[in-house]
This record gives structure tokens, sequence and C-alpha cells, in this order.
């Protein structure tokens, strides 16, 4: 998911030395992001081919630019397909839809055994699929036509119009995403029911929004997969922060903090230096993967336990930040391939900027720091981040639209009471898990860990899951087709 922020939301966890607005954005399935230029990476070879479909910019009104055209990407596999198979669709996320095509080979995996034909659909102002070629980000009037109900409607005419493209109209859809892809995977079965017959909704955080759960659960969750793994490694990390804060006082702080952070550049301010370690600590936490995995960066198996390990080696006469410095080298530096680090010059490597749009206007999940976190207490200022949103783009938030539209405090008893053919998977050292409806859950999964391609390595828990899964699966289609 964005992986995201989403990475989806400001982090409004503040530190007092540093202002509120310059504090760092993450959100399910995305990588840290602090400057909107891109990097050029290089692709993964994948086992699909790329298409363009013409797509509507305004599904819901009739105005003259409603009808406007822009080419939506998708990609498809039809290496297992048979005609009147099943078609398995996965729903995109907020960044490059290869990106999620590369780190979603369950579906690969399991495509031979249903004989289904797979397509990953970019997700709009994302990518390639940008309705106003490079002026998409131009201003609130491109941009307004951002969000998760047009997405869904994409999703919708797209898959309508392939499948007769295919000639395999009664071929059932099954839509799959992960975090913010998995949201919309569940939000489309709930809103085209006709058109997708299940959802596999994996570590989908829909009742992060409003007051459904509490706003520290995320942090809390971070927090607590350190600390399960060493005790001595927790208040390292969490007495990090006071020692940063009391060094950004100093005269010299920025020559020291460019010494001890080996930066390439001298850094400009301090607060680089905070959401440099606050992003390495979050993101490892997400994708604490049980084998090896580049989905954020090149990262060994529990990558967890080895930053707490660092931590817990290095003689307690060091300074904590030194310490926690060390530790988050890690995930920006597994490979050892870097003589010094860019802490200030990231690039966005996945396309991921639309979502500081998306945060601003609909995807509002307030997030505070508890005194149990690891990270410095705080609490969230709608206002202050209301008006950081007007001041970048014009705009408000609806902090209330998505339980709205979707549902709120009741979507759990609604799909339990009339079943709803969707499965919400999670794990409980996902931070996001907090925010999901529980149906399948692990011990120690991490994000979307399910999604990702098997291996000889996968743990007894993790092959279970994926079987459980495979299995509600094959008795959605089994009863689909009992009833064509």
């Amino acid at each position: 998911m964005a992986p995201c922020l989403s990475f989806f939301f400001l982090f409004l966890c503040s530190f007092s030395a540093i202002p509120a607005n310059s504090l760092p954005t993450f959100f399910p399935g995305a990588a840290y992001q602090s400057l909107i230029k891109q990097a050029k990476i290089s692709k993964p070879k994948l086992p699909f081919k790329t298409h363009y479909f013409p797509q509507t910019l305004d599904h819901f009104t009739f105005q003259p630019k409603s009808s406007k055209l822009f080419y939506q990407k998708y990609l498809i596999n039809s290496d297992y397909w048979r005609k009147g198979a099943p078609i398995f669709v996965y729903t995109g996320n907020e960044g490059n839809i290869e990106w999620f095509a590369a780190n979603t080979g369950f579906m690969l995996d399991i495509a031979p055994k249903f004989k289904a034909l797979l397509v990953f659909i970019e997700h709009r102002f994302y990518g390639k699929s940008m309705p106003f070629g490079k002026d998409s980000y131009q201003s609130a009037k491109t941009l307004g036509y951002l969000n998760s109900q047009q997405a869904l409607a994409d999703f919708a005419v797209l898959i309508t119009s392939l499948k007769q493209n295919v000639s395999s109209e009664a071929s059932p859809v099954v839509v799959f995403g992960g975090s913010y892809g998995g949201m919309l995977a569940a939000w489309f079965r709930l809103k085209y029911p006709h058109i997708a017959i299940g959802a596999l909704a994996s570590s989908a955080p829909i009742l992060q929004f409003d007051k459904l759960i509490p706003w520290s659960s995320f942090y809390d969750a971070v927090s607590q997969d350190f600390k399960d793994v060493s005790l001595n490694c927790y208040q390292v990390i969490k007495g990090s922060w006071a020692e940063l804060e009391a060094m950004s006082t100093q005269k010299q702080a920025l020559a020291e903090l460019s010494k001890t952070f080996r930066t390439c550049k001298s850094l400009h301010s301090t607060a680089s230096a905070r959401d440099w370690l606050w992003t390495a600590f979050v993101y490892t936490a997400m994708v604490n993967y049980p084998t090896k995995a580049d989905f954020m960066k090149p990262l060994p198996a529990y990558p967890v336990q080895k930053m707490c390990k660092i931590i817990d080696k290095i003689p307690s006469r060091a300074t904590k930040l030194s310490r926690a410095f060390t530790a988050a080298s890690l995930y920006y530096n597994y490979s050892r391939s870097e003589n010094c680090f860019k802490i200030e010059h990231e690039v966005d490597g996945h396309g991921l900027h639309g979502w500081d749009w998306q945060t601003c206007t609909e995807m509002v999940m307030p997030m505070t720091c508890s005194k149990e976190s690891m990270f410095p207490p705080s609490g969230f200022d709608y206002e202050e981040f209301a008006e950081q949103c007007r001041m970048k783009y014009g705009v408000s938030p609806r902090p209330h639209w998505i339980t709205t539209e979707f549902g709120g405090e009741r979507i759990q008893k609604v799909l339990k009471r009339f079943g709803s053919n969707i499965i919400f998977s999670n794990g409980m050292q996902d931070p996001w898990s907090r925010g999901g409806i529980i149906a399948l859950v692990t011990e120690k999964g991490a994000h979307h860990v399910d999604f990702r391609s098997a291996t000889k390595k996968d743990p007894k828990w993790l092959i279970q899951l994926r079987k459980q899964e495979v299995e509600i699966i094959q008795k959605w289609l089994n009863e689909y087709y009992a009833d064509l």
C-alpha cells in the first residue's frame, strides 16, 4: 500500500525544535518522498504486456471537460488464461503500476491453478496515467479529478470494456489490492458488486479514518515491533530524539549532524536528519518480512531484528543518536553501495507525490504519538493541518468524507451481517493492521506480506495464510459457476 502513505497521511507527531509543517509524510505501500523530483530507476522485467485504455476524465458530471479522455495504463498476463476462466484484477495504488506488479507475485503464483487472466490497472494521476500530461499537478483545477471515487469508476469502466474485448463477459472478476490498493479493492467490491464477485484486501486500513480507532495506534504498533525484539533497542531509539533536539540548539549543529550522518552534502535543516531516521524505523517496521525483499529498499529477512541487533552490539558509551543512525543505515545501505547519504536529496523513485494531494482532500487519517511510542509524544492539530493544505493547494480537507462515502463505525457489522466476499488479511507486526478489519490474521505478518512471491524459505504461517486465501477464492468461484 504506500507505500504512503501511505503511504496516506501527514503524521503530525511534533518535534518541539522543528516546525510542524516540515514533518515527514508516510502512507501504506510507499517509499520516502521528500521531493517531487523523480529518480530514474531501472524497471523490473515483468511477464506482462503493457496497454493503454482511453479513460473518461470525470465519470460523475456532464460538464464540457467531463468527456475528455486520457490514456490509463494497465498490464496484462494471459499465459495461463482460457476463455471463461476468472479475471484477477489488481486495483492500483499511489504509484507506478510496475512497482506493485513486481511486488505482488502471489497473483502470478496462483494464476495457473485458476487459469486466470491477470490485470494490473494503474491509478489515475500516477505513473504514466496522467490526465493532463506534464500539467497534471499544475493546480487544484487539474488535481481535482484525483480521488478514490474516480479511481474506482476507472476500474469499473476498464474491466467492463476488457471483458467485452476478450469476448468473455461471463468471466468472474476478483479484485486484489494491498494497503491503499487494498482499501480500493474492498471499496470496489462494495460499490460495484455486479462487476467483482469478491476482493482480497491485504493490509487495508479502512478504519483509520475519523475516530474509528485510537489515533496513536500506528506509532504504538511501530514502537511495539521494536520493543518486542529488544527493550534496549526501543529505549535507544526513544532517547535519540532528545539528543537530536539538544544538538539542534548548538552553534555548529548542522556541521556536526552532517558529520554524524555521513551526508554527501552539508545539511540545511535538522528536520532532514530527523525525517531520515523516522522514515527508516517506520518503513522497516512495515516491511519486516520473513525473507529478503526489495519493496522499499533492499533489506534482509526480519530487518527490525537486524536493526536492534546493531543497536544492542554498540557499546553503551556511544550516544543514542549515533546508535540510532547506525541502525537506520541498514535501511538505506544494506547493499553497502553508499559511501555517503543524500539525506536532503531523496527522490521519488515510484511516482508517489500525488498522495500529498489525496491526504489534503479526502484521505485524512489523524496520527498522534502516545507516551508509549518510541517517537516524541504529540497530538493532532486539524486546523494546522488544514492550513498547510490551503497554503499548498488552496483546498480544505474533508475529514469525514471517506466514512460518509464508504462507511464508518458500522461497516464491520454490516460486512459480517450481510456477507461481502471480502477477505481482509492483516499481519499484527504491520502498523497498519490496527486500522484494518481483521478476518485472516497472522501474528508475525508484515505489510501485505501475503502478496509477495512464494519462496522456499517462507514460514509455515505464511504458507497457511495463502492457502486459506486460495481456498476462499475457490469457494467464491465455485458458487459463481454453479449459479451461472
